[in-house]
């Protein structure tokens, strides 16, 4: 189950060429794992879909409760594929209303900006 951050990368040793079933597969795959983020996040989530290099697309959700994940595709098709599967609602961009239903916890204000706001010292990072 993903959740706060967590990204599940596709097999780095699949080939673009082998695309075909195994694509579909995999957007099948992505769809599963969209809708039981959902389930287990409010009932229903939204998200954007992102270039991330070497043809990969970064699905980022956003539960009906804030909590948020991500997941990464093949393609950029691939993710398209497995959203609409899925049924999820998509942005344009991960700003505005989208990026103002995120939750952030005690963990992101640690981690990213508690140094900066005063917060603990990240020991071992």
């Amino acid at each position: 189950m993903l959740s706060m951050a967590d990204t599940q990368q596709a097999d780095e040793a699949a080939e673009p060429a082998a695309a075909g079933k195994s694509g579909d597969r995999r957007a099948a795959r992505l769809a599963r794992q969209i809708r039981a983020f959902a389930a287990s996040h409010g009932g229903s989530a939204e998200g954007q879909l992102a270039h991330i290099g070497r043809g990969r697309t970064r699905i980022a959700l956003v539960g009906a409760n804030g909590e948020w994940g991500n997941l990464v595709a093949d393609s950029f098709d691939q993710a398209k594929d497995a959203a609409a599967q899925a049924g999820l609602t998509l942005h344009d961009d991960f700003d505005g209303d989208l990026a103002a239903k995120v939750r952030t916890g005690r963990y992101e204000w640690t981690r990213m900006a508690g140094l900066q706001l005063g917060g603990p010292a990240n020991a071992g990072a």
